[in-house]
C-alpha cells in the first residue's frame, strides 16, 4: 500500500426528513445565496422544504444552472455573489449544481485576471468561500469531495478543478428524494458511480486489501440495488443504499494508498464537450474500450473484479479478466445505458482525432495509472468506442 494523508472535514447528516435540519448548519448572520438547477426542487417540494428551513435567513436566489455547469451561466452567478455581498453558498441538486458552487467557492476569493483561469492553470484552491449541499440526485459524489468539473460551451470544453478548501461544510442526503427522479437519471446515477470505483479500484494489485474490499463492497451494493432503485425508487433502503454508495464512491476514502486511473473521465468528458451527452453516459461509452486497449496491464484486477463481484470462478486469469469486462458493459446495458459513441451521435467521424488533438495542445501526454498512455493511445481507444 502506498503512503497516503486523509483528512475529509465535510459533516454529513444522513437520513429520513434531514433537509429541515438545514437552517442549524448555516452560519450566524449569513447573506446566503441558493443555488439550484431548473426547477425541478420547485415541483418535487425539495424547495418548499429548504425554504421553510431557512425562514430566517437572509436567502437571495440563483436558479438555472444546467446540467454540466456552464461557466457563462456561473460567471452570472458570481456577480451576484459579489453585488449582495455573499457570504455562504447553499447548493440544492445534484453533482452539477454542487459542482457550479464549487467553482464559485474558488471564483469569489479568487484574484487573478479571469476565473476561467482556475480550470486551465490548475489553480489549487486553499480557502474558497464556505458552502453546503442539499443532495438532490445521488450521482457524482460531489457532495463529500473537493473536486468539481465544469462546462465551457463557448469553446466545447469540459475542465477539472478542485483544492482543499472546496469540501463542503456539511451536506444533507436525504434518501427520499429520489423518488421524483426520472428513470434516465437514476441509470445515470448508477453508472456514474460504478465508473467512479473502477477508475480508482481497475489498476493493478498493491497489496491493499482493505481498500479492495471497500471498492468491491460498494460495486456489490450498486449492482444489488440497481434493479429495485429503477422499479420502486420509493423503496427507502433501496434508496439509502443507493445514495450512500454514491457518496462513498468518491468521497476520497477508497482511493488513498492506492494507484489511480481517471482516463477514461478525461476522455469521457471530451464527448460530454462536443456532443452534450450525459456524462455517466460517456463513461459507460468508454470504460469498456479503455480495459480492452489496457488489457495486459490491468488483466490482474480485472480477473480479481470478475471473481469476487461477478463471481467468475472458471477459466483462466485472462478469461476471467475478459469476462469482467463483458459483465461490466452488461450491466451498463441492463440499466438502459448505450455503450457505444454511434447509438449517441451519427456525427462520431473524427473525434478521436480530435481529442487525441485536444490532449496533445493541453500537454496530457502521460495519463492513466502508469503515466503511460499517451494522445496516440487516446485515439485508439476511443475509436474502439464507435
Amino acid at each position: 500500500m502506498n503512503n497516503f494523508e486523509f483528512k475529509n472535514p465535510t459533516k454529513i447528516i444522513f437520513g429520513k426528513d434531514t433537509i429541515e435540519k438545514v437552517n442549524q448548519e448555516i452560519p450566524e448572520n449569513a447573506k446566503v445565496l441558493l443555488l439550484y438547477g431548473g426547477g425541478s426542487i420547485k415541483k418535487n417540494g425539495i424547495y418548499e422544504q429548504v425554504k421553510t428551513a431557512l425562514a430566517d435567513v437572509d436567502v437571495t436566489e440563483f436558479g438555472g444552472i444546467p446540467a454540466n455547469p456552464e461557466y457563462a451561466t456561473l460567471i452570472k452567478a458570481l456577480k451576484v455573489i459579489k453585488d449582495e455581498k455573499i457570504t455562504f453558498l447553499l447548493a440544492v441538486g445534484g453533482g452539477s449544481v454542487i459542482d457550479g458552487t464549487k467553482f464559485l467557492s474558488a471564483a469569489a476569493v479568487y484574484d487573478g485576471d479571469t476565473p476561467w483561469d482556475i480550470l486551465t492553470e490548475n489553480v489549487r484552491t486553499e480557502k474558497g468561500m464556505p458552502f453546503g449541499t442539499v443532495l438532490t440526485l445521488p450521482a457524482t459524489g460531489s457532495e463529500m469531495n473537493s473536486g468539481a468539473v465544469i462546462t465551457r460551451a463557448e469553446t466545447k470544453e469540459k475542465l477539472a478543478m478542485g483544492g482543499p478548501g472546496l469540501f463542503p461544510e456539511f451536506s444533507i442526503l436525504d434518501p427520499q428524494v429520489i423518488t421524483s427522479i426520472p428513470k434516465r437519471q437514476l441509470a445515470n446515477g448508477l453508472t456514474d458511480a460504478f465508473t467512479h470505483v473502477l477508475e480508482q479500484y481497475m489498476t493493478y494489485p498493491i497489496g491493499a486489501l482493505l481498500q479492495d474490499r471497500f471498492a468491491e463492497s460498494i460495486l456489490q451494493t450498486l449492482i444489488e440495488v440497481a434493479p429495485t432503485v429503477l422499479k420502486d425508487p420509493t423503496d427507502y433502503k433501496a434508496a439509502s443504499n443507493f445514495m450512500w454508495s454514491c457518496t462513498m464512491a468518491l468521497n476520497g476514502l477508497i482511493q488513498k494508498g492506492v494507484p489511480t486511473d481517471w482516463a477514461v473521465h478525461a476522455m469521457g468528458h471530451e464527448l460530454t464537450a462536443l456532443f452534450g451527452i450525459d456524462h455517466a453516459r460517456t463513461l459507460a461509452v468508454i470504460a469498456p474500450s479503455h480495459y480492452k486497449f489496457n488489457f495486459e496491464s490491468k488483466k490482474e484486477k480485472l480477473a480479481q473484479y470478475a471473481e469476487r463481484v461477478w463471481k467468475i470462478t472458471e477459466g483462466s486469469t485472462d478469461d476471467k479478466a475478459y469476462e469482467a469486462i463483458v459483465k461490466t458493459e452488461a450491466f451498463f446495458r441492463e440499466l438502459g445505458i448505450d455503450t457505444k459513441l454511434s447509438e449517441y451521435t451519427k456525427d462520431y467521424e473524427g473525434t478521436a482525432e480530435k481529442i487525441s488533438e485536444r490532449f496533445i495542445n493541453r500537454g496530457w501526454t502521460k495519463l492513466g495509472e502508469h503515466k503511460s498512455l499517451t494522445p496516440e493511445n487516446v485515439e485508439k481507444i476511443v475509436k474502439m468506442a464507435y
